[in-house]
């Protein structure tokens, strides 16, 4: 399916205007703009989700009715699974259906997303393809003026291309000195006019010894040489002997086919993971420090992961931090935090500082299926469940991947000879003590309604 751009003014008469005129779909929706003081293509966007509700998914309709998702979760499903052919649309509808209900944790936007991207490819392959397909012919570019003399433009491109551009506009943007007056969104701003019109970036500090290195425009194509882009497939779809999907950095599901193409480029290098040899497992943390993951570790976590584990946050995986769920206790490593897949995962710089500096606490375990379950307390002690999925949904075969035991800590070097210096135990162990009294309440609690599925819980 491709938009087809309106013909105008053929012979004085707006073609394309007269003949949606005729549409009843466009009727209707005119009369629910009318009544309900709303736009045209807000009552016609309204139309769409009551007929998907009603002709196309109508157990993910009763998902809404339940409350299980909110209106705007349900306008994301019926927008990606607008393409789905009529006899698969039933298979699609349960099967979104069931993941929402059996769902233990909850749904973010990227999340959702991902999970529904997950069933319409298993379903139905050609309706990612017309997807892709109408998607490709569709891309262009656009100015939408704003208030106060500004305006918006966009673009649209493939989610490789789309991460190759940003990123560079990124890094042209991070060359200006510390002490430049704009904020990071206006340097950025400025930064993707120097790419796109070849003007030069500048620093805006005033200061006679500004030490900001900032390439000529002749030298722009430098910044986009330093960009990477994180793709995700398994093996067999990377030979093209498979078609699985695939998964691409803060982006989010791609067909085996587009991981092909993307496997198919000059400047791509692929990188297998490894460690599904149970007689060659991978190191956990780097040899001379065990607080430390190793770089399999790093990459396990970001793949398995996909994005912050935060409830909520949006965050890629390969632009934020690994983190010990249960603190690292540098003093006596047996006590806890575990430099392990099972021990870590991967939270957005803000929320690992809002943990690491404040009362919130997250807990991590294994579910009865071998997938990672998390949950966040907070300050107030309300204690709410983690994203439903991760990777380990689109990627079974990470269950394989193995890591070698955690080693113990190399014995602490005493200058001079003598005994390691004992410390009354610091505030930090305090709070790492306490937390580590927390998840374990919480664990004894979440074991006792397991033992007890009859009880009616509120």
């Amino acid at each position: 399916m491709m938009r087809c751009w309106p013909t105008r003014w053929l012979s004085g008469v707006d073609v394309d205007a007269d003949t949606r005129l005729l549409d009843t779909t466009i009727q209707v929706a005119a009369r629910i703009a009318v009544s309900r003081h709303v736009t045209q293509v807000a009552a016609e966007r309204l139309l769409a989700a009551g007929l998907a509700m009603r002709d196309r998914l109508p157990v993910v309709g009763a998902c809404l009715r339940d409350g299980l998702i909110g209106g705007y979760q349900f306008a994301a499903i019926v927008t990606r699974t607008d393409l789905v052919d009529g006899e698969h649309m039933s298979v699609v509808d349960a099967g979104i259906a069931d993941r929402l209900r059996r769902a233990c944790g909850g749904w973010s936007v990227a999340g959702l997303r991902t999970m529904v991207d997950r069933i319409v490819f298993r379903h139905d392959l050609d309706a990612v393809r017309r997807k892709r397909d109408a998607a490709l012919a569709d891309r262009g570019t656009w100015i939408t003026a704003v208030e106060g003399g500004m305006a918006h433009v966009g673009v649209s491109m493939s989610a490789e291309n789309a991460r190759i551009s940003h990123d560079a506009v990124v890094r042209l943007a991070a060359t200006a000195c510390r002490f430049d007056r704009r904020r990071k969104p206006a340097r950025e701003s400025d930064a993707m006019f120097a790419l796109l019109s070849g003007e030069p970036f500048v620093c805006e500090c005033d200061c006679a010894d500004c030490d900001a290195r900032i390439p000529g425009p002749v030298h722009y194509r430098g910044v986009h040489a330093r960009v990477v882009v994180h793709v995700v497939a398994d093996a067999g779809t990377v030979a093209g002997e498979a078609n699985r999907p695939g998964f691409v950095d803060g982006v989010g599901v791609i067909s085996g086919e587009h991981v092909q193409q993307i496997v198919a480029r000059d400047d791509t290098v692929v990188r297998p993971l490894g460690g599904d040899d149970a007689d060659h497992p991978l190191p956990p943390h780097l040899r001379s420090d065990p607080y430390r993951p190793s770089t399999a570790l790093d990459t396990f976590l970001e793949i398995r992961d996909g994005f912050c584990t935060v409830p909520g946050c949006t965050r890629s995986a390969w632009r934020a931090d690994g983190d010990h769920v249960a603190e690292y206790d540098h003093d006596d490593p047996a006590a806890g935090g575990r430099t392990s897949p099972e021990g870590m995962n991967v939270k957005c710089r803000f929320h690992h500082l809002l943990k690491t500096f404040g009362d919130w606490v997250d807990d991590q375990y294994l579910d009865a299926d071998g997938h990672t379950r998390i949950e966040v307390i907070t300050p107030e002690g309300v204690v709410v469940d983690g994203p439903a999925e991760n990777n380990l949904d689109l990627f079974p075969g990470l269950q394989r991947v193995r890591f070698a035991v955690a080693q113990p800590p190399p014995s602490p070097r005493v200058l001079g000879g003598g005994e390691v210096p004992r410390r009354r135990r610091p505030r930090t162990a305090d709070k790492h003590a306490r937390r580590r009294a927390l998840r374990r309440r919480n664990r004894a609690e979440r074991e006792s309604t397991h033992t007890n599925p009859g009880e009616e819980q509120y």
